[in-house]
C-alpha cells in the first residue's frame, strides 16, 4: 500500500513538470536552408558561352537559352556565363537589363561582372555587381574560393524592388569609360556606387544570376 502511495505521489509531483515542458516552435520559414533546385533541360548553352557554377555540380540545373533578342537564365545553382570575345582590355562599359520573372523562396542577386579572368581554374577572379528584389545592391570581389565585400547589401531608389508577383526590372551598368579612372555602378541609370579604377577590372566581362532564380537578359553588351 506504502508502495501504491508513494507512485501516486510521484505522479502527481511530475505532472507539473510536464504540463510546463516548452513546446519547441518550428524553424521560421526565413531560417530553412534554400537547396539549389533541379531544372529541367538544363545542361546546354548557346555557342561561345562557358558557364561556371559557384559549386562543383557542374551545368546539368544551368538552363541558359537564346529568348528573342536576349537570353533566359534558370538556375539551380550560382552561375557565372560568359564569352572569351568579351574581354575589355581598356577602358570600358558593359551593361544589360534583367527581368526577375517569378519570386525565389529567399531574395537573391543578379547582375554583371567585369575582371573576369582564370574563369575555368581554381585560381579563377572577377568583381561583380548585383541587385535583389528587396531593392538592394552588392559588390564583391572573387579571388578563387572566397570573395570580399566591396560594398555589402545596401537599399538603394534606383534599384526596382520585386511586385507582389516577384517581378522586376533593372538595368545594370557598370562603367570605366566615361571617366577611365574610376568604376561607376549604375541602377537604371543612377549611380549608386564608385571607386578608383585599377588593372583587377580589366578582363572578361559577362553575367552572374544566383541560385534558383529565372531571369531575363536584354541587351548584354561590351563597349570599348
Amino acid at each position: 500500500m506504502r508502495i501504491l502511495t508513494a507512485l501516486a505521489a510521484l505522479s502527481a509531483a511530475a505532472l507539473p513538470l510536464a504540463a510546463q515542458k516548452p513546446n519547441t516552435p518550428p524553424a521560421p520559414a526565413h531560417a530553412m536552408e534554400d537547396h539549389d533546385k533541379p531544372v529541367t533541360g538544363g545542361g546546354t548553352l548557346p555557342t561561345g558561352w562557358t558557364a561556371r557554377t559557384d559549386n562543383p555540380s557542374g551545368v546539368a540545373n544551368v538552363k541558359f537559352v537564346t529568348m528573342g533578342s536576349g537570353y533566359h537564365v534558370t538556375l539551380g545553382p550560382a552561375t557565372i556565363l560568359y564569352r572569351a570575345a568579351d574581354n575589355a582590355k581598356g577602358s570600358f562599359h558593359t551593361l544589360a537589363t534583367f527581368t526577375q520573372t517569378k519570386a525565389p523562396t529567399h531574395p537573391e542577386g543578379y547582375g554583371l561582372f567585369v575582371g573576369g579572368s582564370n574563369l575555368d581554374a581554381p585560381t579563377q577572379q572577377y568583381t561583380y555587381f548585383l541587385v535583389r528584389g528587396d531593392g538592394t545592391f552588392l559588390i564583391k570581389r572573387r579571388t578563387g574560393a572566397e570573395t570580399s565585400v566591396i560594398k555589402d547589401w545596401t537599399a538603394s531608389p534606383a534599384v526596382v524592388k520585386a511586385d507582389s508577383a516577384g517581378k522586376a526590372t533593372n538595368m545594370i551598368e557598370i562603367d570605366n569609360k566615361s571617366d577611365p579612372s574610376k568604376i561607376t555602378f549604375k541602377a537604371n541609370g543612377q549611380e549608386v556606387y564608385s571607386m578608383p579604377a585599377d588593372a583587377s577590372m580589366r578582363g572578361i566581362v559577362g553575367i552572374r544570376v544566383n541560385h534558383n532564380l529565372d531571369v531575363h537578359v536584354s541587351g548584354f553588351a561590351l563597349h570599348q
